[in-house]
């Protein structure tokens, strides 16, 4: 198995689990034993690292694992809505890929898609009163 590959599937497992309310519980059991071991270590400068050092370990690691989560959904519904534009007749196969556009073209692009809103809600609006009359 590739390094990728194996990080893909533990970025999934962790993900998994930790989306899950038993790595929940277990969080919020280790911060009780946490707290009530205080009197025991007398609420000293390394009980107070413990904890802190745990949550930042814990914290750096699931910004990676969120990360690449986030990647590959984000790149999942970009294939599939490139597809839905795709596969429609009339649809504008210009916007496929479109995130890989760089911001001056992304705006351009929203601009004329606004426009055509706008004069959408315009017409919708002469409709109406229109039907009023």
């Amino acid at each position: 198995m590739s390094t990728s590959r194996l990080f893909t599937h533990m970025a999934k497992a962790a993900s998994n689990f930790a989306g899950r309310p038993l790595c929940f519980g277990i969080a919020v059991l280790s911060l009780i034993v946490w707290a009530a071991s205080g009197p025991l270590f007398g609420f000293n400068d390394t009980w107070q690292l413990v904890i802190n050092t745990a949550t930042t370990i814990v914290t750096f690691l699931m910004v990676f694992l969120i990360q690449n989560t986030q990647n590959r959904d984000t790149e999942a519904m970009q294939i599939k809505l490139d597809e839905l534009i795709h596969v429609t007749r009339a649809a504008n196969n210009e916007l496929l890929d479109l995130e890989e556009l760089d911001e001056k073209e992304l705006d351009s692009m929203r601009e004329r898609y606004e426009a055509l809103a706008d004069r959408a809600r315009r017409m919708r609006t002469k409709k109406a009163a229109a039907g009023k009359s």
